[in-house]
């Protein structure tokens, strides 16, 4: 039977090397997922993902509130990259947020699937066998908040220009309109995503 680490805020990767003095460059990596900072790879899928959703109203005000892009294209770069970089702040934090929920939430279930399948690696040992559950927890956890932190962010900013432009900003010119809605949305979700989820 796993000795199971206690719970906590950064359960269970602070608890995993408590007891020596000086950590491996796997165990440092492995603590270092907890921190605010994402990698490179991340990174990028943020920023790729940020820069297409906020990219989006461009059509909505060019096709239905007949912008132009020529004349228009400056505003239209200006706000866009301004929203691609609070739209990914949002996916950081939501996803350091939710992460930690989910890999409490998938603890049971990660470790169950991952003692069957290496039950029968009798060479292996107790330490190794709980690290590679440790960094299947983390695998798992890293996945499912990344997916969910874009997908919650971009349908929240996408309703969020709808009902600013549709709605609340109607007696505006389209281009305070657009600079208006984009840049509310856009805010206000890196706003929310300061709070706990």
């Amino acid at each position: 039977m796993i000795r199971r680490p206690p719970r906590s805020t950064l359960f269970p990767y602070t608890t995993l090397f408590r007891s020596k003095k000086t950590s491996t460059k796997d165990e440092d990596l492995l603590l270092q997922d907890f921190s605010r900072n994402v990698s490179t790879k991340s990174s990028a899928l943020f920023y790729g993902n940020a820069f297409i959703v906020s990219a989006i109203p461009i059509w909505l005000f060019w096709r239905i509130h007949q912008m132009d892009l020529y004349h228009m294209a400056f505003l239209f770069l200006l706000v866009t990259f301004g929203s691609t970089w609070l739209v990914a702040f949002a996916y950081k934090n939501s996803k350091f947020f939710l992460k930690h929920k989910i890999a409490q939430k998938r603890e049971d279930a990660v470790s169950k699937e991952m003692m069957k399948s290496l039950s029968d690696d009798k060479k292996m040992s107790k330490k190794e066998k709980d690290e590679r559950v440790l960094w299947k927890k983390n695998e798992v956890a890293d996945y499912e908040a990344t997916t969910f932190a874009i997908f919650y962010n971009n349908a929240l900013f996408l309703l969020l220009v709808i009902v600013a432009s549709f709605y609340i900003l109607t007696s505006f010119t389209p281009a305070v309109n657009y600079t208006l809605s984009v840049g509310v949305a856009s805010g206000l979700l890196a706003l929310l995503s300061t709070g706990s989820m």
